[in-house]
């Protein structure tokens, strides 16, 4: 992105691609939650029944989900989103550090177009899809690696879904609790306001440096 086009006392927050991108994998997600769940607990599985059709969605759901970010990696606005959330910067440290100390104060938490909470969040919901692909092709191929048993596999597979589960509660959880930024990921517009509030050091940044191709140093921010 070259800039932030505005519309009105709005600025974009996120590209079209960067949208869809988000709600495909969402949905994918979605899927493999819903049909893990009906796999695994026996009152919706005997609710829900047909279980060689949920074996087979959750199989391609998952087996589908790295592929809305293969293919956002031709956007341009994409991989800058990329490159911005694989960026600790000083501030961000300043955010952990704030909400170590239980300070709810959004001033007290600087934080550029994503937070030291957003980073890491994508980071490990990143690593974790990759390990339950991987898990998963073990389950199913159990020849791709005789090394590894088809029973250390499900182990994996069994204890990160359940950790992928609470980790997206908690990401769900705090989405609804700030509309602003719901509706800046649904139309791609944000109020102003908000952003200087929230993601002050976004707004203030150059848009060359916004973009992650020579990112300014920045001071520390107690």
């Amino acid at each position: 992105m070259t800039g932030r086009p505005e519309q009105g006392e709005r600025v974009l927050r996120f590209a079209p691609p960067v949208r869809l991108v988000h709600r495909a994998v969402g949905v994918l997600m979605l899927l493999c939650v819903c049909t893990a769940a009906c796999l695994y607990l026996a009152p919706l599985a005997q609710l829900v029944g047909r279980r060689r059709l949920m074996v087979t969605v959750h199989e391609w759901s998952g087996l589908l989900l790295p592929a809305p970010v293969l293919l956002g990696l031709f956007s341009r606005e994409f991989r800058a989103e990329l490159r911005r959330l694989n960026r600790f910067a000083a501030y961000d440290r300043s955010w952990l550090r704030a909400v170590r100390a239980r300070r709810r104060d959004p001033r007290a938490r600087p934080a550029g177009k994503f937070n030291a909470g957003q980073k890491l969040y994508a980071g490990w919901i990143a690593g974790a899809v990759l390990v339950m692909l991987g898990t998963g092709l073990l389950m199913w191929c159990t020849g791709l690696l005789p090394f590894v048993s088809r029973t250390s596999a499900i182990f994996v597979h069994d204890f990160l879904a359940w950790a992928i589960a609470l980790v997206l509660a908690g990401h769900v959880r705090q989405a609804y609790a700030d509309p602003e930024a719901r509706l800046g990921m649904r139309t791609g517009y944000v109020d102003r306001a908000w952003a200087e509030l929230h993601h002050s050091r976004w707004l203030t940044r150059k848009p060359r440096d916004e973009d992650g191709k020579k990112p300014a140093p920045e001071p520390t921010v107690n």
